[in-house]
């Protein structure tokens, strides 16, 4: 079968509508689409799907506390998704919801076959159960009496319920492992289920309710739902119409080429999703590849430590393809990763702006100032240093080809920056200044300027995958159509480009450089901003446990190191192309200083001159939008409404507050 026939069919997981989707949501979904683009990219009829997890005890909770419907409350989550799906520019073909009828019916017609099968039989369930991870726990797999894959605490159970016979099909599993060495990747992934929950024993799995009523009806049994993991894992294969009056994706499509998963959910993708499979006569996926996380440099994102990132503030301050870059370049796929305002301002400012917008820039500056704007083709002598160019594109078109199937994108994307460099130090090395003042070197400088077209044609080529516009931003200064994106074109080093092909005028930067300073603030502003305070439920003179905030405790020694003193507000004015930032001058009594704080959208100018305000005096001071801060106005959030701290207009300017 050729190239050009052949199937791709690759799955994010059908993430679950708890809230507001992060960094981390979105990570998953960008390595997925970059493997759709780049099969697609080599003629592959791909199939992607996303979706979401919509039925479990804790929707039902979360929508009763929101006073919805859950139907209501998980159609706006699923709304808000794929909002942003289209703002990062995901190229899914399917958004799968499991409270959709083409969902729900085949989940009953999987059930009854698992019953009929004698897969399925009707027990008591008495043990552990963790309602955030909708999942059971035997006393041993429990982490300090909690739950091992969220550390929350879980709660004893008892209640009738259907149990799938997962014993049964144990061995053939394992032997499944051996006989498949890529079936899951990371490897470790693959050792970690084998030692921890395979070898141990299998128990049997829970895979009904009775607690709650959210959920698919076992058929004729409507007491009980069907547990969250037998319809949420069918989704794969529901979305295809597996079991409907017409088969023709599922037939097309199935088994599936890869499924991306988190970590947290591999025992899921590799033990029970098999063996349902296995159950149902059904080939198993490919692949299943479970990703590391993104990590922030004082652990997990909680919005209680005021470290979260979303995504559509990076995209609308620095850009889609700035955005899809960094997590696909400094996060190694499979492992941990660590997002820090730094590198992420660091890939933007050397990457970006200097190696691959700075080359541009240079190229299409000398074609127009050399030749008129018109790519050379005739009258060309190569120079000592094309051979090492030509040579350092072959070799990372043949690793990048070798690496994608690996998934490992950061990898990749080194790789292609090895040809960005190579081809910056050929224009040291060749210096077309320095050829264009002899008009014998002309042929030089002609297939100088050719080698870097095609270089930039090259990266432009194998940047699509990962980035949605740059790519045609890069061909189009170039002077070339789309045409010229196709992967073939780049097969072969310096015949691609035709002749007569004339450059921009004038060449825009396609990746601006940034101020370091402002942008790291900036973003660490956004990270502090995304703190909520949860609004707690108090019951006479309790409150839950699940709603207080993590809030790290200090020692009194801690509150000490920090200075905190009265002074009066000044001045005040508004900083130029900042929404948020007003700038004060506050007399301290000892000193006048400068304090830049993000209330403009609170208070005006006028309203804080002469209001006494509490200052934090010993912070390190920043630049921010190019104006010093020397120091921090304390002031309150709730519910989105922000005041500042009060203080009695009695205490003198430099009262030290204690």
């Amino acid at each position: 079968m050729s190239e050009q026939n052949k199937t791709f069919y690759i799955t994010t997981p059908i993430y679950y509508p708890s809230g507001k989707f992060h960094i981390g949501t979105a990570y998953t979904t960008v390595a997925s689409d970059t493997i759709a683009r780049y099969k697609r990219l080599r003629g592959y009829d791909v199939r992607f799907l996303t979706g979401m997890d919509e039925h479990g005890q804790k929707i039902q909770e979360k929508a009763a506390e929101a006073g919805k419907h859950p139907q209501e409350y998980v159609n706006e989550i699923a709304d808000a998704a794929k909002k942003l799906w289209a703002l990062m520019d995901i190229s899914y073909d399917d958004f799968i919801q499991t409270t959709q009828e083409r969902h729900t019916k085949t989940v009953e017609k999987i059930f009854q076959k698992f019953l009929d099968n004698g897969d399925i039989y009707k027990g008591e369930y008495e043990g552990s159960y963790c309602t955030p991870c909708e999942s059971f726990f035997t006393e041993t797999q429990l982490v300090d009496g909690n739950c091992p894959d969220c550390g929350r605490p879980v709660h004893k159970v008892k209640e009738e319920s259907y149990f799938f016979n997962m014993k049964k099909y144990a061995d053939r599993l394992l032997a499944y492992y051996e006989e498949n060495l890529d079936f899951i990747e990371p490897e470790s992934r693959k050792n970690e289920m084998i030692n921890n929950f395979i070898k141990p024993g299998l128990e049997d799995l829970s895979v009904s309710r009775t607690s709650f009523d959210w959920g698919i009806k076992v058929p004729g049994d409507p007491k009980h739902v069907i547990y969250v993991w037998v319809d949420a894992l069918t989704n794969y294969i529901t979305s295809l119409g597996y079991l409907s009056e017409d088969e023709t994706l599922f037939n097309k499509y199935w088994p599936a080429d890869v499924h991306v998963v988190g970590k947290d959910i591999v025992r899921f993708h590799t033990i029970y999703w098999p063996i349902f499979l296995m159950a149902l006569d059904l080939p198993l996926p490919k692949k299943i590849f479970a990703h590391g996380f993104i990590m922030m440099k004082d652990g997990k994102m909680s919005k209680s430590k005021g470290n979260v990132i979303y995504p559509e503030m990076l995209i609308e301050r620095y850009g889609l393809d700035a955005t899809r870059y960094f997590l696909l370049r400094e996060l190694p796929f499979g492992s941990d990763g660590v997002f820090s305002p730094e590198s992420f301002v660091e890939r933007t400012n050397f990457d970006l702006a200097n190696d691959l917008g700075n080359l541009l820039n240079r190229t299409i500056s000398m074609i127009n100032k050399y030749f008129d704007g018109i790519i050379p083709t005739e009258n060309l002598q190569s120079t000592e240093f094309d051979a090492a160019l030509k040579g350092q594109a072959e070799s990372v078109r043949i690793k990048y080809e070798e690496s994608m199937e690996k998934m490992q994108f950061s990898v990749v994307l080194a790789d292609v920056w090895t040809l960005v460099s190579r081809t910056n130090k050929y224009i040291d090395e060749t210096q077309p200044w320095v050829l264009a003042k002899e008009e014998s070197d002309k042929p030089k400088l002609g297939a100088v300027m050719r080698n870097l077209a095609e270089s930039l044609h090259q990266i432009a080529v194998m940047l699509q995958p990962f980035m949605t516009s740059t790519p045609k931003r890069i061909i189009e200064q170039l002077g070339l159509d789309d045409k010229f994106l196709a992967w073939e074109t780049i097969e072969t080093f310096g015949n691609t480009i035709p002749a007569n092909i004339k450059v921009v005028e004038k060449g825009i930067p396609i990746f601006p450089r940034l101020e370091s300073e402002v942008e790291i603030e900036y973003i660490r502003e956004e990270m502090r901003g995304s703190v909520k305070t949860p609004q707690v439920e108090e019951t006479k003179d309790e409150q839950k446990a699940s709603d207080i905030p993590e809030i790290p405790e200090i020692t009194i020694d801690d509150f000490m190191k920090v200075d905190l003193r009265v002074a009066t507000v000044t001045a005040c004015e508004t900083v130029p192309k900042a929404d948020k930032l007003l700038k004060l001058q506050v007399d301290l009594g000892y000193e006048q200083r400068q304090v830049v704080s993000g209330i403009a959208k609170f208070y005006s100018p006028d309203e804080l001159i002469g209001q006494k305000v509490i200052v934090v005096t010993n912070l390190k001071p920043v630049k921010l939008r190019g104006e010093l801060s020397q120091g921090m106005i304390l002031a309150g959030e709730k519910d989105g409404i922000l005041k500042l701290a009060s203080v009695d207009p009695k205490l003198e300017n430099g009262a030290k507050v204690k």
